[in-house]
């Protein structure tokens, strides 16, 4: 199909850079609660509370109207935070055409569920194919025209290929994969881990340190996901690995600036009221540990900084509490 008319959901930093993406070759409508991030994407060609100082496409157009950017729509890309994503598909749901494949960018878990976005996709509308975009892909730089990868996950072997060509391009290269499960999964729990490298680098632990945090915090990210039925192989790739350490690296990551904020000794509400943007590892902590805990997989990073999110712990006592961790053989869990 070259047809493509594609509804992206959700106004912000990465919604609108995939929807900028996709409208240099088709045709994309991208729905924004916020009538003034509307307004600007139309009039100006960008949005400047996200993307400071990023152009957009020109073809690029907004609606802050939901049925406008999901009727008559073949393909529909959600880009909305995991708490709101139900409640909003379930508003546009209506006016979504059965089989339209929907494709989530969001990386985080529904705390009331513990459901993973595609599905609470499959949970909504039943009858249209899910999958998630999912890698190393900080908003920032795409818009900047530095290369990314980007893995799209999807059960669906054709349809997959189809959609692998519409996301595709020379400086953002799409790989398929079809462990939907493990590719999700990488995407939340990194978010965490960011958290723990942060809390590290906040504190002034070293590199020592941070390679250490992202290397076992890697191991935690794979005991999880391979119980959960995903594949170990799909944690060595760009939806594990290659995503892990962007996000944990990266100051343009917002996860890792929490976790850095948290160990100068910040406290969260301080730094929720203050960001802007969400750190999707914050609201998807306790629902990774409740897995955790449901799959009988232990998880000390993720389990000390569940702790200091919650205000149970602070940075200082959690890095404290990880190294009295048992240590054993590097297939173990400490």
């Amino acid at each position: 199909m070259n047809d493509w008319k594609v509804g992206v959901i959700g106004g912000g930093s990465w919604g609108t850079t995939v929807a900028h993406l996709l409208s240099r070759h088709k045709a994309v409508k991208l729905w924004a609660r916020n009538s003034a991030t509307v307004d600007e994407v139309n009039q100006n060609h960008s949005n400047q509370h996200y993307l400071p100082d990023a152009q957009l496409s020109p073809k690029l157009s907004a609606t802050a109207d939901l049925q406008e950017v999901t009727e008559g729509k073949n393909l529909i890309v959600m880009a909305i935070p995991s708490q709101n994503f139900r409640d909003v598909l379930t508003l546009g749901g209506k006016y979504i055409q059965k089989n339209t494949p929907i494709i989530s960018l969001s990386k985080g878990l529904e705390l009331s569920t513990g459901s993973r976005m595609t599905e609470v996709i499959k949970q909504v509308l039943p009858e249209n194919p899910s999958g998630v975009l999912t890698g190393p892909n900080l908003a920032i730089e795409i818009m900047a025209g530095f290369a990314a990868a980007s893995v799209l996950a999807m059960q669906d072997k054709v349809l997959s290929q189809q959609l692998q060509g519409v996301f595709h391009s020379s400086l953002f290269r799409v790989y398929r994969n079809q462990d939907v499960i493990g590719c999700e999964l990488g995407g939340v729990l990194k978010n965490i881990i960011a958290i723990a490298t942060g809390m590290g680098d906040g504190q002034g632990a070293g590199d020592n340190t941070r390679s250490a945090i992202i290397t076992r915090g890697l191991a935690e990210m794979t005991r999880l996901g391979t119980a959960m039925g995903g594949d170990a192989s799909t944690f060595a790739g760009l939806a594990g690995i290659g995503d892990l350490v962007a996000t944990c690296t990266s100051e343009k990551s917002r996860n890792r600036t929490v976790g850095f904020r948290l160990g100068l000794g910040q406290s969260m509400e301080d730094i929720s009221r203050e960001m802007f943007m969400v750190a999707e590892g914050v609201k998807s902590a306790p629902g990774v540990i409740a897995l955790a805990n449901q799959y009988n997989v232990k998880m000390p990073i993720c389990q000390q900084v569940c702790a200091v999110v919650q205000g149970r712990s602070d940075a200082k006592r959690g890095f404290k509490e990880l190294l009295k961790a048992e240590i054993g053989s590097e297939s173990e869990p400490f």
